[in-house]
């Protein structure tokens, strides 16, 4: 596979000044972005979540995909450049490598957590507490599937057919 920054290579891009808000919490924009350069820092409420400085590095993905407002608010720690796309479903309908790129990473964000819970739930199985609930939480991952998949106008039925 090419590498992301290969692709986005002519792409429109933006700079922001350490400090500066790429995308906030709770809002829709639309918009995907690739780290060219620079630090940013992910967000929920007023938690850190991650520090990111690899170039390559995506934000606003999920929102894109789910179509909900954005999980997490992204800012500038330093001065950083990013590509940007403003019709992030367009862009990632247009580009299957990186879709599949896009999927791969969302794959392993999820084993992650998963594989994280599972951890919590061995240890805290038999609590009462909020940490019993664990179980709960992986049962709820694992079997909440989107009833509402419906394919794309490309793979939809030719009705002469």
């Amino acid at each position: 596979m090419r590498s992301l920054l290969e692709v986005c290579h002519g792409a429109p891009d933006a700079e922001y000044p350490a400090g500066q808000v790429l995308l906030p919490e709770g809002t829709t924009s639309g918009h995907l972005f690739v780290l060219k350069d620079g630090t940013v820092e992910v967000l929920r409420g007023e938690t850190q979540v991650a520090i990111v400085d690899e170039p390559g590095a995506l934000f606003g993905e999920m929102s894109v995909l789910l179509a909900r407002p954005h999980t997490a608010t992204v800012r500038a720690l330093t001065p950083c450049t990013v590509y940007v796309f403003d019709d992030a479903a367009h862009f990632l309908r247009s580009n299957p490598e990186i879709a599949f790129h896009v999927c791969r990473l969302i794959a392993g964000r999820l084993n992650a957590a998963t594989t994280y819970l599972a951890d919590i739930k061995r240890q805290f199985e038999g609590h009462t507490n909020h940490l019993g609930m664990v179980g709960d939480v992986l049962d709820a991952l694992m079997h909440n599937q989107d009833d509402e998949f419906s394919p794309g106008p490309e793979q939809a039925k030719d009705p002469r057919l």
